[in-house]
């Protein structure tokens, strides 16, 4: 559902964003998990925002010195604990959807919501190590939301150089590989950051296939890149911004990978490398 530009700029404050993956599955609401195991336009040549004035400056060890990331680990480990609250409708500009969503799982309950808040975890200690200052779209892996729309009201509001929310699919066993999902234009908030939210999202592409050497995806997008106009955390966020979907944990073979704690902080260590390579 369109809605007029006033309200777009009034709902930006309050916005957010849900998972990504294949349209048609993204925004299912999955059955409780079990317990969880620990632990294309051409790019833009405009160049990344510099640091803000008065700020220190980056070093050859704080390369990020100066820099604003926001992470928004998908989903939440209560969400299946309160279905009246996360299945709340939301404007997202383009549609109304759900406040949140469950996320899926591996076959054997290793929850979407774990893997991203590891894997955030991880994000977060490099990107500090480097001199960013970080924040995180929720505090823990037992709560429930926030809604789509705050998830990206809190980038907002950071003003961040870069937001990227982290997430896993859950399609076909047969299908396999990572992609980027990339806003487009919609007449709305988001539309200023378009072009950068593109070369943050082939930078961080990039990357992740370098470092993680998981392949693109086989079932969605065009060399793992989407570019999707019903995700309110892209539609409403005035930073630059991208969704990664690590790969599909119906695979089993991605899904092992996503439950080895090396592995995860290879896939932290490639999209700091890939935040890190956009931003300098």
């Amino acid at each position: 559902m369109r809605v007029l530009a006033a309200s777009a700029l009034a709902l930006c404050g309050l916005a957010a964003a849900s998972c990504g993956g294949a349209a048609a599955n993204s925004e299912r609401v999955a059955a409780p998990v079990a317990a969880q195991p620990s632990a294309s336009a051409a790019p833009s040549s405009a160049p990344a925002a510099s640091p803000a004035a008065g700020s220190a400056a980056p070093t050859a060890d704080r390369p990020l010195e100066g820099r604003t990331i926001v992470i928004d680990p998908g989903h939440n480990g209560g969400n299946h604990k309160n279905p009246k609250a996360i299945n709340r409708q939301v404007n997202v500009l383009t549609q109304w959807k759900a406040c949140d969503t469950t996320g899926t799982s591996t076959n054997d309950g290793y929850s979407e919501a774990a893997f991203t808040w590891d894997v955030s975890q991880r994000l977060t200690k490099i990107l500090k190590a480097r001199g960013a200052t970080v924040k995180l779209t929720r505090a823990d892996n037992t709560g429930v939301g926030p809604c789509i729309t705050e998830r990206a009201a809190i980038g907002n509001k950071a003003k961040a150089d870069a937001a990227i929310s982290v997430h896993a699919d859950g399609s076909a066993a047969g299908n396999r590989g990572f992609h980027v999902i990339i806003p487009k234009k919609i007449n709305g908030p988001v539309d200023p950051v378009v072009n950068d939210s593109r070369r943050l999202g082939v930078a961080v592409r990039d990357a992740f296939r370098k470092g993680t050497g998981l392949p693109y995806s086989t079932y969605i997008g065009s060399k793992a890149l989407s570019f999707r106009n019903d995700l309110g955390g892209l539609n409403l966020s005035t930073v630059p911004k991208i969704f990664i979907e690590s790969g599909n944990m119906r695979n089993a073979g991605e899904a092992a990978k996503f439950k080895d704690a090396a592995f995860r902080q290879r896939i932290a260590q490639s999209l700091a490398d890939g935040l890190q390579n956009y931003l300098k």
